[in-house]
């Protein structure tokens, strides 16, 4: 991370930042500096900016969003229709996971639980963009496992009228709480998503034809079992539509 000049920070953001993060993560002084930096970071990038676009990417969620074409493209497209519309989009990823065997092991006995530490922290993040920039709006974005953390996010952040949430294939072992101000997608209009649907059996067997070559309908879980279906980018016309009816309910022309 670049050295932040503080001097560019209100030093109400900075005390701010400090206080989240000395009780965020209670260890040392060097991470709780880093915690309080990474938060000025986001403040200094989107400062300039009306809307932030928080993804959340499928999998142990450690890619970014060039590593996830689908949604590489549907974020790109939706900062367009923003654009449009009169805004000026900011994209962040929230890379919960980092590397090393036992980041991926709190991964793992984190989506166990359902995400309770990770669900804080992103709420914690958005919550101190909004606190010290008030007109700022945030879209909660997610796919696949990611899509757990952005819709108990939301539940957080339920009486934060400029928060709203986009998320496709939502895990089929996850219920979520009907909620406004969300766009939930567990299917392309074109396929039905295996995954979200629970169909293990077609799963395992789009798996066994794939080892013989034989094609399935797109989409995979773990870059290794097939899930026909659960597939999501720009190009399926029932993405795309529900995306832009859903910006131009929520994001009025300026």
């Amino acid at each position: 991370m670049a050295k932040l000049d503080y001097s560019a920070i209100p030093q109400k953001v900075i005390d701010n930042a400090a206080r989240i993060a000395k009780k965020a993560v209670r260890s040392s002084r060097e991470k709780t500096k880093a915690y309080a930096d990474e938060l000025l970071s986001t403040y200094i990038e989107a400062r300039a900016k009306d809307v932030v676009i928080f993804f959340n990417s499928g999998g142990m969620g450690w890619n970014l969003t060039k590593d996830t074409p689908g949604w590489a493209g549907i974020l790109d497209a939706i900062k367009a229709q923003l654009v449009t519309l009169g805004y000026q989009p900011l994209v962040l990823n929230y890379r919960r996971t980092g590397s090393g065997l036992r980041s991926s092991i709190r991964e793992f006995f984190e989506a166990a639980y359902r995400y309770p530490q990770k669900t804080k922290d992103l709420a914690r993040r958005v919550e101190f963009l909004i606190d010290n920039l008030p007109a700022l709006k945030i879209i909660i974005a997610g796919e696949s496992t990611g899509t757990v953390i952005s819709e108990k996010t939301m539940r957080v952040l339920r009486d934060r009228q400029n928060v709203y949430s986009i998320q496709t294939g939502m895990p089929f072992w996850h219920r979520p709480v009907v909620q406004e101000r969300t766009l939930s997608m567990n299917s392309n209009g074109s396929y039905v998503d295996t995954f979200s649907n629970g169909q293990l059996r077609a799963m395992l067997w789009a798996t066994a034809k794939s080892w013989f070559g034989r094609k399935n309908h797109p989409g995979t879980i773990l870059s290794w079992l097939k899930a026909p279906g659960h597939d999501y980018s720009w190009q399926y016309p029932g993405v795309s539509s529900a995306v832009i009816k859903f910006l131009e309910s929520n994001f009025a022309a300026k």
